[in-house]
């Protein structure tokens, strides 16, 4: 080892959230060296850290590629936050020239589960590891505690495991709540620490992915929640902002929560007799993670239609010049609501938890098939685990996930786990008010919709699908079961029957 060789770990792509997490692995101890293409972002940041203890003396930043690499101790472990895709594979063929046998690259982006389990075949031909970890929480979180969803070789994880453990979100042992003293600006060390190994080349992408799948149907039910009492009870921002707040004290205890309590409340900077959420205008952008997570939905062939209904609404959303248009041709009913507000606001509650608990169903079943599509064994337990602190869905709901993959860890679906079960029955009486209720004063409630009809394809023993394949057979041939033979058993007729003879195929 060279003199030069101080640094325990390197890190490329200086960005916000990569400075943040540099600086969440020096507050641990840790020595890192810095690389950036664009050499004027990395010299202002560390003249910048120069000025924060105790960081200062732990962070080193390098011009070249050459002299970066050589600067990390060996096992050399390289996180690359970087742009995903080909600018990934571009930092990739650079930096692997510097590299030696058994080194480490770890990708820490919002990487195609794909391209990772690619990258980690190609880079392991060469004797090195590779590494794709899902980084959630955000520019907060990297800085003082995401949680990491790391998939790559044993060996590797063995490597990078005490620097991850060090640097993730911790939560409560006992209560799963997270450790949160950001204010405090002091790395937390207590706590059972928001990270683990969770399978081999693309697992922790995928991983990652699924979060943001889910994290979009949550957003577009709380979103929901919103405009229903804005439209239909007529409600201003910071009323409905304290119903979230009093919400955020009981079962829907979550980041979410918590930050659309903050963002209703919010005066407009501009005019302060007014409120800022009214002044944004109704455009969601996406980053295509939740598209990805749908598309394998249906790779896959598992029904997640919350899922996608989140990302349909936000398609719909973009076509925003066509929907003031079309408001002006297409009429629905007249809003009008004639009953007890507090009692709705509850209903609302009730439907709200209800679909989550569907969104949820959905992307660990999800989960369930990939890992038999792509060789993984994910322990689904340890993955709700990794969720509650530090990620944007963090929430107290997920202490109750791990609790049913702790008593069934072959659970079909969460929504058979009785403490889920249970909730499901109590809330389904009011979910359906209001989601008749929206369909009856014309508002648009997609993803209560989506998950109402989950619930009840999945508890129904019998659907119309029978009809479906009949019409498939009458004009391709595709062939049926029939309900008094053994599955697996296919037969076809010519139709119309008329007497003509059922052929087993």
């Amino acid at each position: 080892m060279s003199k030069e060789a101080s640094s325990d770990i390197g890190l490329i792509g200086l960005a916000v959230m990569g400075q943040n997490l540099v600086l969440n692995m020096a507050d641990h101890g840790y020595h890192v060296s810095v690389y950036n293409r664009t050499t004027t972002r990395m010299t202002a940041f560390v003249d910048r850290v120069q000025n924060e203890e105790p960081c200062s003396e732990r962070v080193h930043g390098y011009e070249s590629l050459e002299e970066f690499v050589a600067s990390i101790k060996r096992p050399r472990k390289v996180i690359l936050l970087v742009k995903a895709g080909r600018g990934t594979d571009a930092a990739i063929d650079s930096l692997l020239p510097h590299m030696e046998e058994g080194d480490i690259v770890i990708d820490g982006g919002n990487a195609h589960w794909m391209d990772t389990i690619r990258r980690e075949k190609d880079i392991r031909a060469r004797g090195l590891h590779f590494m794709g970890s899902g980084v959630s929480g955000g520019e907060l979180g990297a800085r003082f505690g995401p949680a990491l969803m790391p998939g790559g070789s044993d060996e590797a994880w063995t490597s990078l495991q005490p620097i991850w453990e060090a640097i993730a979100a911790k939560v409560d042992p006992d209560t799963g709540k997270p450790y949160e003293d950001y204010a405090a600006g002091k790395p937390i060390t207590e706590g059972t620490p928001c990270t683990a190994y969770l399978g081999p080349d693309g697992a922790g992408h995928y991983v990652k992915m699924v979060h943001n799948g889910i994290e979009y149907v949550d957003m577009q039910l709380i979103c929901e929640s919103y405009f229903l009492m804005k439209e239909l009870l007529s409600m201003q921002p910071d009323e409905i902002a304290a119903v979230f707040h009093d919400w955020n004290q009981g079962v829907l205890d979550s980041y979410l929560i918590e930050i659309t309590a903050d963002i209703l409340a919010q005066r407009d900077p501009r005019d302060a007799s007014r409120f800022l959420v009214d002044q944004v205008l109704d455009t969601a952008g996406q980053k295509g993670t939740g598209k990805w997570t749908s598309i394998s939905t249906l790779d896959l062939g598992i029904p997640a239609n919350a899922m996608a209904e989140a990302v349909f609404a936000r398609f719909l959303s973009a076509l925003k010049v066509e929907r003031v248009a079309a408001s002006q041709v297409l009429k629905g009913p007249g809003v009008e609501f004639s009953g007890d507000q507090q009692e709705f606001i509850d209903l609302i509650r009730q439907a709200l938890y209800s679909s989550k608990i569907c969104a949820y169903a959905q992307g660990f079943s999800l989960m369930t098939e990939a890992q038999q599509e792509f060789n993984w064994q994910l322990d689904f337990g340890t993955i709700a685990k990794v969720w509650r602190g530090g990620c944007i869905i963090r929430a107290r709901f997920l202490q109750k996930i791990t609790d049913a993959y702790d008593n069934d860890p072959e659970l079909a679906n969460l929504m058979l786990d009785p403490y889920f079960r249970d909730a499901l029955h109590d809330g389904q009486s009011a979910w359906r008010k209001v989601v008749a209720a929206a369909a009856e004063s014309g508002i648009a409630v997609p993803a209560f919709m989506s998950a109402l009809a989950y619930f009840d394809g999945y508890r129904s023993a019998v659907l119309p699908a029978n009809l479906l394949q009949a019409q498939r057979d009458y004009f391709g041939a595709h062939t049926y079961e029939r309900t008094d033979e053994e599955r697996g058993r296919f037969f076809h007729v010519d139709w119309p029957v008329d007497g003509r003879p059922e052929i087993e195929v």
